[in-house]
């Protein structure tokens, strides 16, 4: 079980702010097809990961990045500056 984390028009998409998946995904990527199969407010909110960054465990990581002993996933739109 990991605790996946939704941050701003991707949680309003989606739905929930956060919620525990049941996963069997290697990876980031994987994780996001598994969601994108699930319904589609999923299959919109990542549609397009060119609009999204991750971080696992609080650590910003890509798309490859291992989900091995991860506890949390956060997905966000990128961050601007000001």
């Amino acid at each position: 079980m990991i605790d996946v984390v939704y941050f701003a028009w991707v949680r309003e998409r989606i739905g929930v702010p956060r919620e525990q998946v049941e996963t069997k995904a290697a990876t980031v990527r994987d994780l996001i097809a598994e969601l994108r199969g699930r319904e589609e407010r999923y299959d919109l909110a990542f549609s397009d990961t060119s609009a999204l960054r991750v971080a696992v465990d609080q650590t910003l990581a890509d798309f490859d990045a291992p989900l091995e002993g991860a506890r949390e996933i956060a997905f966000f739109p990128p961050m601007t500056g000001g």
